[in-house]
């Protein structure tokens, strides 16, 4: 049965999108992206040169495959992550967009308000915009209302490869979204996308789990069945948590007095 995966106007098989930086060699992150099975690769238009089709890096990903997600990694401010997206267009580069402001260079924690108005100005400008944010469902519900074609709320910061830090408040956003919910940043582990994923996200993003593994391409592929498991889990409904035990056989009929 199908189960695809749509942002805006395209639809995908796959449910893990993937991150291109901190990999050793381009060898490793193409490794990464073939063992996830990923449809979407992000890059960090501050690394590379888009106007360059010889660039080092972008030379090994095949844009007939994958669909670059071109992101704003870096931008302090609204204006720099607009000016950087319109470059990319400008560029040649699909209208899409993960935007990205993180003014802290210790944790890299979002600008909610920055976001925000970057996010309205792209949205006006005709681009795809997947917003990267704090858990936050407010301000969730108030991208949406801008138009942004999904919300991206961080597990954990950046890098730190905690998990599902911020699983209450996830599942806020899930229950409230009127777009898909794509959980990025701090999954390091298979498992904690499998949470992500039974909790309901529509997809995960991962990048350092794979970039930092012994074997780049055996993570992702890791990665790529623990998303599956954890959407197949969400689809067929798990059990609700309960305070007291229940035993899942009788506990009557079979204690007669000895006999």
């Amino acid at each position: 049965m199908s189960d695809q995966f749509t942002i805006a106007d395209r639809s995908f098989n796959s449910r893990l999108l993937v991150g291109t930086g901190k990999f050793s060699s381009n060898q490793a992150m193409v490794a990464a992206m073939e063992g996830a099975g990923a449809e979407i690769v992000t890059v960090a238009l501050r690394r590379v040169d888009v106007e360059n089709p010889q660039d080092d890096m972008l030379s090994h990903i095949d844009r007939q495959r994958y669909l670059l997600l071109p992101n704003t990694s870096g931008a302090r401010d609204a204006e720099e992550a607009v000016r950087l997206a319109r470059l990319a267009r400008a560029a040649g580069c699909d209208p899409w967009v993960k935007l990205e402001v993180t003014p802290d260079p210790y944790y890299l924690l979002p600008d909610p308000i920055e976001t925000l108005k970057a996010a309205e100005i792209l949205v006006r400008d005709g681009f795809t915009v997947l917003p990267y944010i704090n858990a936050d469902p407010v301000l969730a519900k108030h991208l949406q209302e801008a138009g942004t074609a999904t919300v991206m709320p961080l597990g954990a910061p950046i890098g730190t490869n905690k998990g599902v830090r911020t699983r209450d408040q996830i599942r806020i956003i899930i229950e409230q979204a009127i777009v898909p919910v794509v959980v990025d940043a701090g999954l390091g582990a298979p498992s904690h996308a499998a949470e992500a994923m039974e909790l309901g996200a529509d997809a995960v993003l991962v990048n350092t789990a794979l970039a930092v593994a012994r074997d780049p391409g055996a993570m992702g592929a890791a990665f790529k069945k623990a998303v599956e498991a954890g959407r197949g889990g969400y689809l067929a409904g798990l059990g609700e948590e309960r305070v007291q035990a229940e035993a899942s056989s009788p506990l009557t009929g079979f204690l007669r007095n000895g006999n």
